[in-house]
């Protein structure tokens, strides 16, 4: 699992571990080969699918990834730390694997993969710590905006409350150097996932597991597949009966969790 701090790993030991670095947003990537060949093969697969809708196309890309190894703490930078630009499909975390599905998905060539990794992974495009989208919801309220937030849409049941993103319950911040955010979050009670809910659902939306504790949205995020077989949640599980990309039935996790938020891609 994964807390959705993303300099917040390390202190919370769930997720995230050493990877290739590019520093600076205009670097030149130097990416290990096992991820350049990756990286191409994934975007052969893309270029070589029928029309599909974009839920489909992250479908077909995230299910590439089944297997690969979890890997903790992959993200580099802190307020103290220059930001570095992690390329690495060695191994993922649950973010990380999002980021690089989300980036495939838009590009056609390398190049364009790396310009749309900084693009979905950082505000502005500039590859900073202080740039850096650290929170699950960030995909909905920081330029580029990768995704919707349909939540609200999906049931009645849905409830709405406000979150001072970055502050402990003790007043000092998760993020040192990084400001308190107030964002208004909704989510579903895991009670209120019922088979409604699921209906609305389409495969390709992202899932964040919603957290009650202060300053955080959500512990993990995966995304919502529709199978022959019933509804899964495919992520990057740090748990030792997995260690890997993973298909877990949704309804198992989302028993596990006070509830879900969900994110639509654009």
């Amino acid at each position: 699992m994964r807390i959705i701090v993303r300099a917040l790993l390390v202190l919370l030991a769930l997720v995230c571990g050493p990877a290739v670095l590019i520093p600076g947003a205009a670097a030149a990537p130097s990416i290990d080969d096992f991820t350049a060949r990756r990286i191409d093969e994934l975007l052969s697969v893309r270029t070589g699918a029928a029309p599909q809708s974009k839920g489909e196309l992250i479908e077909l890309l995230s299910r590439q990834f089944l297997g690969t190894p979890y890997g903790a703490n992959m993200l580099i930078g802190s307020a103290t730390e220059p930001e570095q630009l992690v390329v690495d499909f060695r191994r993922v975390d649950c973010f990380t694997y999002l980021d690089y599905v989300e980036a495939l998905s838009r590009s056609t060539s390398r190049d364009e993969f790396v310009a749309n990794l900084i693009a979905t992974r950082y505000t502005g495009g500039r590859v900073e710590f202080s740039q850096r989208k650290h929170f699950f919801t960030d995909w909905a309220h920081t330029p580029r905006t990768a995704s919707t937030d349909i939540t609200a849409t999906l049931t009645p049941a849905a409830i709405s409350t406000t979150k001072h993103l970055n502050a402990k319950a003790d007043g000092t911040n998760y993020l040192p150097g990084l400001p308190v955010t107030d964002r208004g979050i909704t989510y579903i009670p895991s009670s209120a996932v019922d088979d409604s809910v699921i209906a609305n659902l389409r495969t390709g939306d992202y899932i964040g597991a919603y957290t009650d504790q202060p300053g955080l949205d959500v512990t993990h995020v995966g995304i919502f597949v529709s199978t022959p077989t019933g509804p899964v949640f495919r992520n990057a599980s740090s748990l030792a009966a997995d260690n890997k990309v993973v298909d877990t039935p949704l309804l198992d996790y989302v028993r596990t969790t006070p509830g879900i938020l969900v994110l639509r891609s654009k």
